[in-house]
């Protein structure tokens, strides 16, 4: 089974958008956050390249990947690494944000 690694960013990310979820739309939100993590993990550790590569990120050097969260409004974006068996989750993007400024925040 693949680890999982998620980079400072992205975890940051990930409790900024559970806390405001849990404050803004209440508790059952901010648990479905907390599911839908725990079911695309348990995916990734057993088959993490079954994700499609973002379109977005096809220049870069690794193959990044993604995942849709909470009805597709977001994606997580990560990549593999096979030789150490390692998925590298690096960032939580808001498909409503400008695609550039998302991008430049991977490089």
């Amino acid at each position: 089974m693949a680890k999982i690694e998620w980079h400072e960013n992205a975890k940051k990310l990930f409790r900024d958008y559970v806390e405001n979820a849990n404050s803004e739309f209440g508790m059952s939100t901010g648990r479905r956050w907390l599911k839908e993590r725990l079911d695309i993990e348990w995916r990734l550790e057993r088959y993490p390249v079954s994700y499609p590569p973002e379109e977005l990120l096809q220049k870069e050097d690794a193959l990044f990947r993604r995942c849709h969260l909470m009805n597709h409004r977001f994606k997580l974006i990560y990549f593999y690494d096979e030789v150490e068996d390692t998925v590298h989750i690096m960032d939580i993007w808001d498909t409503k944000a400008n695609p550039k400024a998302l991008i430049k925040r991977i490089k």
